[in-house]
């Protein structure tokens, strides 16, 4: 059974940083997009980043977020920095057939990053 578990939300201030993590397990991935997407309240789930053997950003977070991955652990992380209070969403870890994460195959369950004023 495929399993995404993210971690490394929270709190953080405006100017803040935060790396979040999600650990897959239960196959392997070398030859997929894995990302992240975020979601605020009352708004569509929207694609943040993605990484194979290139990274892919959406344009309000480059230059401030940064993807990678460690196909040995099967991780995915995303180091966040200079957050601003429009960057509070649930964001979701995934695991998908295109760059953009347009179809993706598995879901985490969620982290919440809220960012203060």
């Amino acid at each position: 059974q495929v399993q995404l578990v993210e971690s490394g939300g929270g709190l953080v201030q405006a100017g803040g940083s935060l790396r979040l993590s999600c650990a897959a397990s239960g196959r392997t991935f070398g030859s997929y997009y894995m990302g992240w997407a975020r979601q605020a309240p009352e708004k569509e789930r929207e694609f943040v980043a993605a990484v194979r053997w290139s990274t892919y950003y959406a344009d309000s977070v480059k230059g401030r977020f940064t993807i990678s991955r460690d196909n040995a652990e099967n991780t995915v992380y995303l180091q966040m920095n200079s957050l601003k209070p429009d960057d509070t969403a649930v964001y979701y870890c995934a695991v998908g057939s295109d760059p953009r994460l347009t179809r993706v195959a598995y879901w985490g369950q969620g982290t919440q990053v809220t960012v203060s004023s």
